[in-house]
């Protein structure tokens, strides 16, 4: 999930060593366990892509408390606990909340028999910097003016004077410029707090904090948004305790990850805190097909964001081009240098990842007169396809970047040295990778779906003959016969990119791979050099390229696994195929129980007979919607839940593993229908089906 700033072709984020994360829709906290934001740091309080925060220190006299305890009871709450240092008897609690805004309850507890008096002062620094400025550590505190006075602290950008902060804060402390600080006076057995708010200035308009002072966290517009979302969803319970908590982590974290689209008011997911908490064509996208077993309408939102936000015109620039989808929306101060606008385009995957879920939330319920708005531009998109996307008309979508400034590499696994020969040698652009074409099969046939529903019987039949021809293309062009696998790519000369990866997996997860390169393909991705015990690796341990501590080239992403799961389970009449599915659903289970419930972006591919549990990789986001919704595509798939509601008919046909034990499905809203679940093993009961409507698969 590589952003498209400088340096583009790093394929990695930076880390913030350490930090304590908290978000709420766009809006993000990065601190330290004491909860401090240290200049010179990743640190920062970020609104609309730029750090408004740079400095936010804590000191009780000379000294700095000792942290004892950094707890997150919600994504957009949390609450640092410390002890006042040389003995002095005294407990801090800072109680954070964040929200379109920033706030702070400190709380002073004097433990001890007698009074204490002491001095309490908060630094406070801002540099207005790009996001990306700071992910790529040139940020830097300072480059802001400050001033004090009538009640409050005022920092604005020295560069650009639609950028501000305010902090305001109660107990009548003395402001000086970049420093509050109060008297602080605690009876025996007593305590003092104040409430300290920050506000941030974008675009010259104040924001309006998602909060009010006084007022408890969960009261807050994104307590309200998570309960909201938490009652609204479907809910998904197992007997196998690991899946359960895995389940439960991924309904708050979605919940959580959500930001509304300021043109519908819809909400569509960000792809990942820290640095990716904005709109992704590719994360949004496949994160709201997996989370359609919850909710439908973050699929919904995320089309119609996408849409509003689809290339009109051609700007070597941005990579934008009619019909295609974007890569990422970005809203920072530097975007002219970063991007050339908040636009950027340099995708190959997003366009026909959506059709692909336009006809997936069709099948779910989405109502008639959206789908119907969204056709237009579903239908940009394969224009896109056959015309920019196919760049020598062979039939296959390319990618070759437009300006020196973008992603090299421009599917999933976007780092600069992700597509590689089994000898470790680079591939060459123009490239056609093996997933995308799996994509562009399962978007023809989807479209020919939506094009038979709404009385285009001609589109229908020529979208299907387009998909029966791309596939036997891709058989041919991508089989390799002596190895046992689909090419990662072809490369510029048309010459198959021979490295054996996760992507071949994908091929099964669309259906465009035949019955029998799926039987040798399942083969080989269960050697034990692609399954490493806690999920399939990005590239097998026998290519040129691999390393285990890479950020695609032998690394295991939950996503990507989720996918090999649901496509294997897709070929389960092929030998090997479900039994396959289950080992790797097992594996990513075990290693979310090692992160405590929540599945990381990604971890190393270590095998599991050389680290138990997995080694954590340094910069992987977390939470990170696609992985964060990885659990449910496992569920979905091992349910065989395939409903089609313009059809009124579900399909169910359970292929649990044993250790599931029993998994149940509550308020699956699927149209008028709200219907329950319930499988073990190979067995499934499906109740509430309205009159009508029928169980496929059965």
């Amino acid at each position: 999930m590589t952003a498209a700033s400088g340096p583009l072709n790093a394929g990695e984020p930076a880390t913030a060593d350490a930090a304590v994360t908290l978000f709420a829709g766009p809006v993000f906290c990065l601190s330290d366990r004491w909860g401090d934001i240290a200049p010179g740091s990743a640190h920062g309080l970020f609104v609309r892509d730029a750090r408004v925060l740079s400095g936010w220190q804590l000191r009780l006299g000379d000294g700095r408390p000792e942290a004892l305890a950094a707890q997150a009871p919600d994504a957009y709450a949390g609450r640092f606990v410390l002890r006042g240092p040389g003995g002095s008897g005294l407990l801090l609690v800072r109680e954070r909340l964040v929200d379109d805004g920033l706030r702070e309850v400190l709380t002073v507890r004097n433990l001890g028999r007698t009074a204490v008096e002491c001095e309490l002062t908060l630094t406070v620094a801002a540099d207005f910097a790009d996001l990306f400025a700071v992910k790529d550590g040139r940020g830097g505190p300072g480059a802001a003016d400050t001033a004090a006075g009538d009640g409050e602290l005022r920092l604005t950008s020295r560069s650009d004077a639609g950028w501000g902060v305010r902090v305001t804060a109660s107990g009548d402390p003395l402001l000086e410029p970049g420093r509050l600080a109060w008297h602080v006076a605690v009876p025996a057995r007593g305590s003092w707090h104040t409430e300290i708010v920050v506000e941030a200035m974008v675009g010259g308009r104040w924001i309006t904090p998602g909060f009010e002072r006084g007022k408890p966290a969960s009261d807050s517009g994104a307590g309200r948004r998570l309960r909201a979302w938490r009652t609204a969803v479907a809910r998904i319970d197992a007997a196998d305790p690991g899946l359960a908590a895995a389940l439960r982590r991924t309904e708050d974290d979605l919940g959580a990850l959500q930001a509304p689209d300021p043109r519908t008011g819809r909400p569509f997911v960000a792809a990942g805190a820290p640095w990716y908490m904005t709109l992704f064509g590719r994360d949004s996208l496949l994160t709201a097909w997996m989370t359609l077993p919850l909710d439908l309408s973050l699929a919904v939102g995320t089309l119609q964001a996408l849409a509003a936000t689809q290339g009109r015109t051609i700007d070597p620039a941005t990579e934008e081009q009619p019909g295609r989808i974007l890569h990422e929306l970005r809203l920072g101060p530097d975007n002219d240098r970063t991007l050339g606008g908040s636009r950027y385009y340099g995708t190959a995957d997003a366009t026909p990842l959506f059709v692909m879920l336009l006809a997936e939330a069709w099948r779910w319920g989405a109502p008639e007169a959206v789908v119907r708005e969204l056709l237009p531009a579903a239908d940009a998109a394969l224009q896109w396809i056959d015309g920019y996307g196919d760049r020598d008309g062979d039939g296959f979508v390319e990618y070759e970047r437009a300006a020196g400034h973008g992603l090299i590499n421009q599917g999933w696994k976007d780092s600069a040295d992700a597509v590689s020969f089994a000898d470790g040698s680079p591939a060459r652009t123009p490239i056609a990778l093996c997933e995308v074409q799996a994509y562009v099969h399962a978007a023809l046939l989807g479209r020919a779906e939506l094009a038979d529903a709404f009385g285009d019987p001609g589109r229908a039949a020529a979208c299907r003959d387009r998909a029966a021809r791309l596939r036997e293309s891709f058989a041919d062009a991508f089989w390799l016969p002596g190895r046992g696998w689909y090419a990662l790519a072809l490369d510029g000369a048309k010459r198959p990119v021979d490295a054996l990866t996760s992507n071949a997996a994908h091929a099964l997860w669309t259906g465009i791979a035949t019955d029998a390169h799926a039987e040798t393909l399942v083969a080989r991705l269960s050697s034990s050099d692609m399954d490493t015990g806690y999920g399939l690796r990005t590239m097998s341990r026998v290519m040129g390229a691999y390393d285990p501590m890479s950020y695609h080239n032998g690394s295991v992403w939950p996503h990507d696994t989720a996918i090999a799961v649901a496509g294997l389970l897709r070929y389960a009449h092929v030998p090997g195929a479900a039994e396959l599915a289950h080992r790797l659903a097992a594996g990513v289970l075990d290693a979310a129980a090692a992160f405590s419930a929540r599945l990381p972006e990604l971890y190393c591919g270590f095998g599991r007979d050389e680290f138990a549990p997995p080694v954590p990789y340094p910069t992987s986001c977390s939470p990170q919607a696609w992985a964060a919704a990885a659990p449910l595509l496992l569920v979905r798939a091992a349910l065989g839940l395939e409903p089609d509601v313009p059809r009124r008919t579900v399909g169910l046909t359970p292929r649990l593993p044993a250790s599931w034990g029993e998994v149940t499905v509550s308020g699956l809203r699927l149209g008028p229908a709200t219907l329950r679940i319930t499988a073990e093993a190979d067995a499934g009961e499906l109740t509430g089906l309205p009159p009508g409507w029928r169980r496929a698969g059965a």
